[in-house]
């Protein structure tokens, strides 16, 4: 298999974003694109450099399609990172799932030559992702979830929510952030045997979907 070079295998969340994230459910996609830009961003940054240093001779769209190769395998076994059952299980599935697709589209954008931690890529994985329809509502919301995170900081506490309310939430949020469009498949992940056919086929076509979306979006003319 080709796969970009120098790209490492630990693909989830940090446990400070899953703590955030549950902590402010609601606006769970937007606390997780501009964790990506934070940590991801740099990481596709130095992998373009290297490749471009090692391979010159290809060519963005070449680049790209590394890239989509690469992330698409991770993606269908993506079910399989975290191990645990039910619905902690399966919101972990579709948290690592919609971490690696924002893993992919910034590559994309480094392999077009956008800069791929610049602020405006949290815009657009929210854009690319179906999170939003405009940017305009999505840098709303990305200033409303930043905001939320910086007084994360100095209120904390339990939100007094029942978890498994929280957790459906963070779950529905995160699931149509990484493409599957409804509550069913999400809850689907929690029956032993679904959740395998789903990391096969559902995570793989929805995560080439974005990225035909995304090629679109940084491609130059």
């Amino acid at each position: 298999m080709t796969r970009p070079q120098s790209v490492p295998e630990t693909t989830a969340p940090s446990g400070t974003l899953w703590t955030r994230m549950k902590a402010d459910p609601q606006y769970a996609p937007e606390h997780l694109a501009l964790e990506a830009i934070r940590r991801l961003g740099p990481e596709a940054a130095d992998w373009h450099a290297r490749m471009r240093a090692d391979r010159p001779e290809l060519e963005p769209e070449q680049l790209a399609g590394l890239a989509v190769r690469h992330f698409t395998n991770l993606a269908r076994v993506s079910g399989a990172v975290s191990g645990a059952t039910g619905l902690p299980g399966a919101v972990l599935d579709v948290g690592v799932l919609a971490w690696t697709q924002a893993r992919m589209v910034l590559h994309i954008a480094a392999a077009y030559g956008a800069d791929p931690a610049a602020p405006e890529r949290a815009t657009d994985l929210l854009v690319l992702q179906r999170v939003h329809r405009l940017a305009e509502s999505a840098r709303t919301a990305l200033g409303v979830a930043a905001g939320r995170e910086r007084a994360s900081r100095i209120f904390t506490g339990d939100s007094g929510r029942p978890l498994a309310g929280v957790l459906v939430t963070l779950g529905v949020k995160l699931a149509r952030m990484a493409g599957l469009k409804t509550a069913k498949r999400l809850f689907a992940k929690m029956i032993p045997g679904a959740g395998m056919i789903l990391g096969t086929w559902v995570n793989s076509a929805a995560t080439k979907d974005l990225a035909r979306r995304a090629g679109e979006c940084y491609r130059i003319p």
